[in-house]
């Protein structure tokens, strides 16, 4: 494997596992699960403070929602998949910035 393909792979494993940390996080603290609906509620700056937390647990939230509505509506293959691949684009694009900023910190070399 090559040092390109394994730093992807770590990224996207990297993204992942933060975003399913923080959705498991949230859930724990709020007793319910988290998802988009977080934009709308609230006053204003508790909406823009739902901004970051969702940029980072977005492909946790979206496999979950795709998985049980692949499961309860019997969606299509095609859609499940095509949002696999965005879930895990995001992951690893997430995974990137926090391998990125691990990095600048000087925990990993």
């Amino acid at each position: 494997m090559s040092a390109e393909a394994f730093n992807s792979l770590f990224s996207l494993l990297i993204g992942f596992a933060l975003a399913g940390a923080l959705a498991s996080g949230y859930q724990a603290y709020a007793e319910r699960p988290p998802g988009f609906e977080l934009l709308q509620e609230g006053v204003t700056p508790r909406r823009f403070a739902a901004v970051p937390f969702l940029v980072f647990a977005a492909p946790f939230i979206i496999m979950r929602n795709t998985l049980r509505g692949a499961r309860i509506e019997r969606r299509r293959f095609e859609f499940v998949m095509l949002a696999t691949v965005i879930a895990g684009f995001w992951s690893m694009m997430s995974g990137t910035f926090v391998v990125m900023t691990l990095r600048a910190a000087g925990v990993l070399t």
